[in-house]
């Protein structure tokens, strides 16, 4: 009898921790109101920022993340349930791409919080027995496909398709998911200005010097309302921009550095266990276009683009009398920028890219790693910008080369002291013309052949590096020295 005791006991305070902790953290509280879910690695790193929302401590956030990977899960009907729990006067909008998105949003609302799971963890947060729909007509609580309100305390939540009202009191917490329907309405200029119009003129209406504003979508195009409105109001700082948005994005395959939010590293997959590395390189196969905005979430406009007719490919580098092995460097000049470095063969009629060198790992790495490139692929001229430590790195380079027993590659360095994007828009045709990559480029170099294809003609370029070292290639043709060296040393004889 007492070790049944003593065991139902244990199961209460059992009990009673998993309640407190589903109080305080969303993934918790997920987890006991959903009992089949089974978080992945990185679900635990976006539902913590959620709960950060949840909490107030971030005013402004806005999540990128593929298709079917929970993010709406979390987003738009967790969220909610766990935020008018721990607030119950909040007063929350859900806005989707349509009226009918909205509503099942509101309907699976709902059903999360009528279960006996969540009023064991929130008993002071629920919905009015029955359906009412108006209340001029009968009850004291709203409930209804559109708007319900919370027993007893002043919150509730409303959805809404975008472009419809939101009329009534201001909102607390307006949570925008999936707005545009679909990759043809974002690349719609209409339709884009249709969304942004009715943000300014109803959604941000609504809103009060608290209000806090939740951004969920995929990225179609770099003019969307998140574009628009990270150009305007900038990404957040604690001094220089507290009014700007915490961003936080997951791409399928990882690229760059790990992050506070995303620590994988470059090349893993998000959810491998749903979405394998070759599954999702078979889907960038089929549509690299699509998939850089679908599951990298990086938005390509197909106007405007600086290399729109593309690049030729080879899968045997012609024989030509007079071809050159050289190679094209640009160093990183901050921590946030890449190095560059390209080699390829010149020949009479065109370059032959070889291999691409596009990183932003330290000089630890990128010093051996090109050494290495050299050798192998006996590099006969390597040029390196000297901007920024670029004299430095080409002279560790020519060292390890040396100790590599490479004493056939000459390294030169100069200064570049011309304006990058009017280089890179100058010989932009030149660099079309007279340059092949290799079959498959796009999988051999991924992020670099992402900065490659998404450079534009007008506007600011965030990453100028891998379109300036591919123009540096071109520049240099049939020079065994950079030109502006051959000019100082004439003058100098």
């Amino acid at each position: 009898m007492k070790r049944i005791e003593l065991l139902e006991t244990k199961k209460r305070c059992l009990e009673e921790k998993l309640r407190k902790q589903s109080m305080k953290s969303l993934l918790r509280f997920t987890m006991s109101t959903m009992p089949t879910f089974r978080p992945a690695v990185f679900h635990r790193y976006y539902y913590d920022v959620l709960t950060k929302f949840a909490f107030g401590e971030i005013r402004k956030l806005m999540v990128f993340m593929p298709p079917q990977h929970g993010k709406s899960e979390g987003s738009t009907r967790r969220l909610p349930a766990f935020i008018l729990g721990i607030k119950p006067d909040t007063k929350v909008a859900m806005v989707s791409y349509s009226a009918q998105k909205a509503m099942k949003f509101n309907r699976e609302l709902q059903r999360i919080i009528d279960t006996q799971e969540y009023r064991n963890i929130f008993p002071d947060t629920c919905l009015n027995g029955k359906n009412i729909s108006s209340l001029a007509k009968e009850g004291n609580w709203l409930r209804n496909a559109y708007e319900c309100e919370v027993v007893g305390h002043n919150g509730g939540f409303k959805t809404v398709g975008v472009g419809g009202a939101l009329t009534g009191e201001p909102v607390d917490v307006m949570i925008l998911d999936d707005i545009y329907k679909d990759a043809a309405s974002a690349w719609s200029a209409t339709v884009r200005e249709s969304i942004s119009d009715w943000y300014d003129t109803v959604a941000e209406t609504r809103l009060h010097n608290d209000s806090q504003q939740l951004i969920v979508f995929t990225r179609w195009h770099e003019e969307d309302l998140a574009g628009k409105l990270i150009r305007e109001q900038g990404v957040y700082d604690a001094v220089e921009n507290p009014d700007g948005w915490v961003i936080v994005t997951y791409k399928a395959i990882k690229e760059g550095m790990p992050t506070e939010y995303d620590p994988r590293e470059e090349g893993e997959p998000l959810w491998p266990e749903r979405h394998s590395l070759h599954k999702l390189e078979l889907v960038r196969q089929r549509n690299p276009h699509v998939f850089e905005s679908l599951y990298q979430q990086n938005p390509m406009p197909a106007e405007g683009l600086m290399y729109s007719l593309g690049f030729r490919t080879y899968s045997t580098i012609p024989a030509t009398k007079n071809s050159i092995v050289k190679a094209y460097c640009d160093t990183a000049d901050t921590g946030a920028d890449y190095l560059c470095d390209i080699i390829y063969v010149e020949t009479e009629t065109a370059n032959y890219i070889l291999d691409v060198l596009y990183t932003q790992k330290p000089m630890e790495y990128t010093e051996p790693k090109t050494a290495e490139r050299y050798t192998k692929y006996d590099v006969k001229t390597a040029v390196v910008e000297s901007n920024s430590g670029g004299r430095s790195f080409a002279r560790n380079v020519e060292s390890q080369c040396r100790m590599m027993g490479n004493n056939t590659t000459s390294f030169v360095w100069f200064y570049q002291n011309q304006n990058k994007q009017v280089r890179i828009f100058t010989h932009s045709a030149e660099v079309q013309n007279l340059t092949y990559f290799p079959e498959g480029w796009e999988r051999l170099w991924p992020e670099f052949h992402k900065a490659i294809m998404s450079t534009t003609k007008e506007g600011r370029m965030d990453h100028d590096d891998a379109p300036d070292a591919l123009t540096g290639t071109i520049e240099q043709r049939g020079e065994l020295i950079p030109k502006d060296i051959e000019k100082r040393l004439s003058q100098l004889m």
